[in-house]
């Protein structure tokens, strides 16, 4: 999208038709790897249909119908597209989402029937970007947008609600409920904080700006959730969980699209881009439960591993990849989602120490298709 980075492919992955699909935020080709070996298997090209724009982080993998929905944005008009790849890498639908202006929008969720984007008001100062500087600015006047837009939709069927401004690195999940759609995810209430943070570490001059933007608890993250009354064309916004520096949540990805009970987050350490621990939620109690890796240990967004033979939206493990620093090593470790609070039920120690990463994803070995298969 912004046309001078480098595509390093590493802002996420995803599992489609058998093989793993990394992705870059502000958008580039979707290289794909051989999920067992991770030998690389060049681009996907969508039989030589790929976007021009390529595509952005965050594509969603619908398990149900083994799809790939996926948006990307630039520069020019009319700033963004959406897409819907099939189970057989073949380009199923693709089209324009016109927007007023060059946006950053970072994620995309999606219902049974319906696709979601936004227009946030967190975008690129736009005199500062006609001198080819590329400054985010946040435009507190500016009202947020959603386009709901039906699974093979057009432009003109987009449905746009507004809403308070924020900005939303990540959801959670959506799904439609009588004539609304329920759409989670981690409300910011700081989208464009101060470079002066307390907690932050000390960074080269000129670096500030990029550690705030990477602390949950300088943007003021909360789980929260929209109501958009497809009837009506109304908004109602909800605070889930009112604790600050919530994200990087995940599901049961057999009920995305779906209505979902619980929601697993990371809690981050104020100031930084690490993780601390996981938060359990139940949105039908309103409880929650908090789980901590441990001092100087830090780990990554977790993946729902569903339980071989389970039947409950719970019933499965949460596995994270946890960096110590004191004892300078790493290890896979694994919950129980049902109960986490009782700490780990197993964990593996890793042949080196590695990262402390922020994405992850998880695909049971039925998703997966050795290169040779596919």
């Amino acid at each position: 999208a912004q046309g001078s980075l480098k595509d390093s492919s590493s802002t996420d992955v995803v599992v489609h038709a058998g093989r793993v699909l990394s992705l870059m935020y502000q958008c580039g080709e979707m290289y794909a790897s051989d999920p067992v070996t991770l030998e690389p298997l060049g681009t996907e090209t969508m039989e030589g249909r790929a976007p021009a724009d390529g595509v952005s982080a965050h594509a969603k993998v619908d398990e149900s119908t083994g799809e790939l929905l996926f948006f990307n944005y630039s520069k020019k008009a009319p700033y963004m597209h959406y897409g819907v790849l099939g189970p057989d890498r073949k380009l199923k639908h693709f089209t324009p989402v016109p927007l007023p202006g060059p946006r950053l929008p970072h994620d995309m969720c999606y219902t049974r029937n319906y696709s979601i984007l936004n227009d946030f008001p967190l975008f690129w100062d736009e005199k500062l970007l006609e001198q080819n500087i590329h400054a985010n600015k946040f435009h507190k006047n500016l009202k947020s947008r959603f386009a709901v837009i039906p699974r093979y939709g057009t432009a003109d069927e987009i449905r746009w609600f507004e809403a308070s401004p924020t900005f939303v690195l990540h959801w959670t999940n959506a799904y439609e409920e009588g004539d609304e759609i329920v759409l989670d995810g981690y409300h910011q209430m700081n989208p464009s904080p101060s470079s002066k943070q307390p907690h932050c570490p000390e960074v080269p001059k000129g670096y500030e700006r990029m550690m705030v933007y990477l602390s949950t608890s300088a943007m003021q993250t909360r789980l929260y959730r929209w109501r958009f009354n497809l009837k009506t064309g109304a908004t109602i916004e909800q605070v889930l969980d009112p604790t600050v520096g919530l994200e990087f949540g995940v599901i049961n990805n057999k009920f995305a699209g779906t209505r979902n009970r619980f929601v697993y987050s990371t809690v981050g350490k104020p100031g930084w881009f690490l993780f601390t621990g996981l938060v359990k939620h139940d949105l039908d109690a309103q409880t929650s439960v908090h789980v901590g890796f441990g001092q100087d240990r830090y780990g990554s967004e977790p993946g729902f591993a569903p339980r071989p033979g389970g039947s409950g939206e719970d019933d499965g493990y949460l596995v994270t990849l946890v960096t110590d620093m004191a004892a300078d090593r790493s290890e896979v470790v694994v919950y129980d989602a049902k109960n986490p609070a009782p700490g780990p039920v197993c964990r593996l120690l890793l042949p080196q120490r590695i990262s402390s990463g922020t994405h992850a994803t998880w695909a049971g070995a039925e998703r997966l298709v050795p290169s040779s298969r596919l």
